[in-house]
């Protein structure tokens, strides 16, 4: 899905529900604006959590030996902040098509 779908499903939510009382215009700025805020938040080092749906956060990768794939010579990777999801219970649930009772705490952990 891209933004551009997602843009449309939401307008045709909201006109469902709502009525037509939103642009698709309006709501592509929701969306960019929604998508900006993860984005700096992300950028200032702090978590957003989405209740129901997921978190996103930072996480520092380590230094680590890697090998360049035309020489094979080792290559120093040096350690970075990477932005990493981790989705909510009932998020795994609805993917996984199970009743969310039915998630261990064993696959929370995966």
């Amino acid at each position: 899905m891209t933004k551009a779908d997602l843009v449309e499903r939401v307008t045709a939510t909201i006109a469902r529900t709502a009525g037509p009382t939103i642009s698709k215009k309006d709501c592509a700025r929701v969306v960019d604006s929604f998508l900006d805020a993860i984005k700096d938040a992300l950028h200032e080092q702090r978590n957003i959590e989405v209740r129901g749906f997921g978190t996103f956060k930072i996480r520092q990768r380590k230094t680590r030996m890697a090998r360049n794939p035309r020489t094979g010579s080792p290559v120093e990777v040096s350690a970075r902040p990477v932005p990493v999801f981790k989705p909510s219970k009932e998020l795994r649930a609805l993917v996984a098509g199970v009743d969310v009772s039915e998630i261990t705490e064993a696959e929370l952990a995966d």
